[in-house]
């Protein structure tokens, strides 16, 4: 049987006590858990002090502000995958939060605690790069903003220091944008073998659509802050069609550095990106289409 070593345990009764809290060595917060239990478990994480978060509602929401999609760290991924408003501005992360794991998983889990375990699996990591997301994270001298694509510094590392928390997630929120996730894992609710995930904003006309701005988010497959920047460069200013985002597919596969193991050899894993971020980019002009 597996165990953690020992740790001390406090619960957070404020957004203040918490950062207080945080700011003594070796201390990590405990939201859902689904994630640092089991890396406690093997060892493999070993803090000295547990603080948990959970009590911290301020930060469980989900909004839209008029120019931008708000989610606090604490909303749970079934918070996410349910809410109305995220997935009329952003059907990506219903895409997503609908392969995280399992509905048990969901119902604990939170939109937080997946960014800041920075698992090269993740799915949302890729999700919210492809949309340029930007993080909050809160410290006792106040609020800093990262974006997204700067919050991983490696794998299970982020930006986040001591006596710091991430606070929420802010997405904004452009007319004639469209957005997917498609992934392939070897069962339901299994990490991602590979995953692509699309933001398009295109223009021009209903008949000739063009891309004016595009985010490609990869996960799994060793891409650089979980992102497809060649990928996303290629298609501005092209004609939104399948040929241009099977051109783009084929440069984001070329362009990341997957690793050959259990779940398969390097070569998969670049056909799966080439595949997936095509059909991501197709789904997410066709949404595009609906919303321009």
């Amino acid at each position: 049987m597996q165990v953690p070593s020992q740790v001390e345990y406090e619960r957070a009764t404020s957004v203040d006590h918490a950062l207080t809290l945080l700011s003594r060595p070796d201390t990590r917060a405990l939201a859902g858990g689904h994630s640092l239990i089991p890396m406690m478990k093997l060892r493999l994480a070993q803090p000295e002090v547990l603080v948990d978060i959970n009590g911290l509602t301020e930060l469980a929401f989900i909004a839209y502000d008029g120019s931008q999609l708000r989610i606090g760290a604490l909303a749970r991924h079934a918070d996410l995958l349910d809410s109305a408003v995220a997935g009329q501005h952003f059907p990506i992360f219903g895409d997503a939060e609908r392969v995280v794991a399992d509905p048990i998983v969901r119902l604990w889990g939170t939109v937080g605690g997946s960014l800041c375990q920075a698992d090269p699996s993740e799915d949302l990591s890729a999700a919210f790069a492809a949309a340029r997301a930007t993080a909050v994270i809160r410290g006792r001298d106040g609020d800093r903003t990262v974006q997204v694509r700067e919050f991983h510094l490696g794998p299970y590392e982020t930006v986040i220091g001591p006596g710091e928390l991430l606070a929420e997630v802010r997405v904004p929120v452009r007319p004639g944008t469209g957005s997917a996730y498609e992934k392939v894992a070897r069962r339901v609710g299994d990490w991602s073998v590979a995953a692509a995930g699309a933001v398009l904003r295109l223009g021009g006309s209903a008949r000739n659509p063009v891309v004016k701005d595009a985010g490609i988010g990869l996960t799994a497959v060793g891409a650089e802050h979980f992102v497809a920047a060649q990928a996303e460069e290629f298609l501005v200013g092209r004609k939104a069609d399948a040929e241009t985002f099977a051109a783009a597919g084929a440069i984001a596969a070329e362009h990341c550095h997957p690793v050959a193991d259990q779940r398969g050899p390097e070569d998969y894993k670049r056909h799966l990106v080439a595949e997936l971020t095509a059909r991501a980019l197709r789904r997410a002009a066709a949404r595009a289409g609906h919303t321009a």
